[in-house]
C-alpha cells in the first residue's frame, strides 16, 4: 500500500503560510525574470488563467480582479520543502521524495490502521506545523496512489484524502470511467492523443486494454502502467535519490548583456552552483559545456547561440578548477557586438567521487587532491551554515547587473536572519 502526499499550490501556499493577508486572494508566482505564471492560487485558476501564461498578458485581468503577483523565492520553497519531508518521514519508515512538493510513503503492513483517518492526521499535522494544505492519495500501487491524490484534490467530498482500496469493484469501474486517460501518471498529452486513436480515452479503457498489444504498439512503460492500474505494484519506492547524469545551471539575465566581464561573472556563478550540486551527490565531472544565447524573439537583432565542450583531463568537483575551465571556454565562444539573453554551464560525464579513476600521467599529486577535497568541504560547510554565497570565488563578482529581475520580491522568511518574521504579543 502506498500514499502520495502533495502540497496544494505549493509556491503560493509557502507565501501564504508567512503572509496570512494573501489567503483567499488571487495570487500568482512568476518564473525567473517575472516572465510566466508557474503557480496559481485556486482563485486565479477559477479566472481561467493557464499555467505558463506570460505575466504581461494578465495586466488588465490583474487590475480587474486584484491579482497579486510574486517573484519566485526559491530559498523559501526549498527550506519549506525540507521541513515538509521531515514531517512526512514521521508517518512511514520508508519514503520517496518525488519532487519539491510531493512525497510517496510506504504503508505496507499498515492494514490495521484506518487509512483515511491516518491520511487526515497527516493533513492536520502538516497544516498545523507548516501552514501547508495537502492532499493524500492512497492505493495498492504508486500509479493508483497518484491517481487517488488527483481524486482527493479535485473532489471536495473526500476532504483531501482518498483511499482507492476501499472501493468495491463496481465503484472502481465507475471512478476510472469518469477520468480522462491523460490524468494517469506518465501519460502525457502526445501519448494521450495516440491512445485516443486506439479508442483508449478513459482510465478504465487503459486499465482494461490488452497489455501485450500496448507493449508492442507503445512501450514496456505503458504496459507497466496498465499493471499498476490493476493494482499490481511494479514500481518500488526509491529511498535514495538517483544521482543525476548531467547537471545544468543556467538563467536568463535580468537585462541583455553585452560585456565579457558581466558574462564571466554569470558563468562563474552558474559553475559554482553546479559544482555545489555535483559535490552534494558525491560525484565528479569529466567534461563541461558552456553556452550563450541571444534573444530569439528579437528578430531584428543579430542572433548567436554558441556552445563549447571542454573535456577534463581528470574528473573533478573542485569549484576553482571548474570555473577556470569554464572561463577559458567562454572566452573562446564570446563575440562582441551581440546582446546576450542567457548563459549556462552543463557538467557532463559524471561519475562517483570514490570510484573515479585519476589520470595515470596527471601532474596532480594525491596530496593536492586531498587539499582540494578539504577546501571544498570547508566551503560547503560554511555556506550551509551561514547561507549560500557567504564564501565564493572572486570571479563571481559582487555587483551583478545581470541578476535575474524580481519586481515583486518577498522576504526569505526562514533562511536570512534579517528577514525572519516577527511575532508581537499583546
Amino acid at each position: 500500500m502506498f500514499a502520495l502526499v502533495d502540497a496544494n499550490n505549493f509556491y503560493v501556499s509557502c507565501h501564504r503560510a508567512f503572509d496570512p493577508s494573501l489567503k483567499g486572494k488571487p495570487v500568482v508566482v512568476l518564473s525567473n525574470n517575472d516572465g510566466c505564471c508557474v503557480a496559481r492560487s485556486n482563485e486565479v485558476k477559477a479566472l481561467g488563467v493557464k499555467m505558463g501564461t506570460p505575466w504581461f498578458q494578465l495586466y488588465d485581468l490583474a487590475k480587474q480582479h486584484g491579482i497579486i503577483a510574486l517573484s519566485s523565492n526559491y530559498c523559501l520553497y526549498g527550506d519549506v520543502s525540507l521541513r515538509f519531508m521531515r514531517i512526512l518521514a514521521q508517518f512511514s519508515p520508508v519514503q520517496e521524495v518525488y519532487s519539491i512538493d510531493e512525497c510517496f510513503l510506504d504503508f505496507t503492513g499498515f492494514n490495521y490502521i484506518d487509512m483515511t483517518g491516518y491520511g487526515q492526521t497527516i493533513r492536520q499535522r502538516v497544516l498545523q506545523w507548516l501552514g501547508l494544505p495537502v492532499c493524500v492519495g492512497i492505493g495498492p500501487s504508486k500509479t493508483l496512489a497518484k491517481l487517488s491524490n488527483y481524486v482527493a484534490k479535485k473532489r471536495e467530498q473526500h476532504q483531501g484524502v482518498f483511499d482507492y482500496s476501499r472501493l468495491s469493484q463496481q465503484e472502481q469501474d465507475e471512478l476510472v470511467s469518469s477520468i480522462e486517460v491523460g490524468e494517469v501518471w506518465g501519460i502525457g498529452r502526445r501519448l494521450s492523443e495516440r491512445l485516443a486513436r486506439q479508442g483508449i480515452e478513459t482510465v478504465k479503457d487503459l486499465r482494461d486494454a490488452d497489455t501485450k498489444t500496448l507493449r508492442r504498439q507503445f512501450s514496456v512503460v505503458v504496459e507497466r502502467t496498465v499493471l499498476e492500474l490493476r493494482g499490481v505494484s511494479c514500481l518500488d519506492l526509491e529511498e535514495v535519490a538517483q544521482a543525476k547524469k548531467e547537471i545544468v545551471s543556467s538563467r536568463s539575465f535580468g537585462k541583455l548583456v553585452v560585456k565579457l566581464d558581466d558574462l564571466q561573472q554569470a558563468v562563474a556563478s552558474y559553475t559554482s552552483r553546479a559544482a555545489e550540486k555535483l559535490r552534494r551527490q558525491h560525484s565528479v565531472a569529466g567534461a563541461l559545456q558552456v553556452f550563450l544565447q541571444t534573444n530569439p524573439h528579437k528578430t531584428g537583432e543579430l542572433q548567436y547561440h554558441p556552445n563549447i565542450l571542454i573535456p577534463l583531463i581528470e574528473p573533478t568537483a573542485d569549484t576553482g578548477l571548474l570555473v577556470s575551465h569554464a572561463m577559458r571556454g567562454l572566452k573562446r565562444i564570446y563575440k562582441p557586438g551581440y546582446r546576450y539573453q542567457k548563459a549556462g554551464v552543463m557538467l557532463m560525464d559524471l561519475s562517483g567521487a570514490k570510484t573515479s579513476q585519476p589520470d595515470l600521467f596527471s601532474h596532480v599529486s594525491t596530496q593536492d587532491r586531498q587539499k582540494s577535497q578539504r577546501r571544498m568541504e570547508t566551503l560547503d560547510h560554511i555556506n550551509r551554515k551561514m547561507g549560500r554565497g557567504t564564501l565564493r570565488l572572486a570571479a563571481e563578482g559582487f555587483q551583478h547587473t545581470w541578476k535575474v529581475r524580481t519586481d515583486y520580491p518577498s522576504p526569505c522568511y526562514t533562511t536570512r536572519w534579517a528577514e525572519l518574521p516577527i511575532a508581537y504579543a499583546k
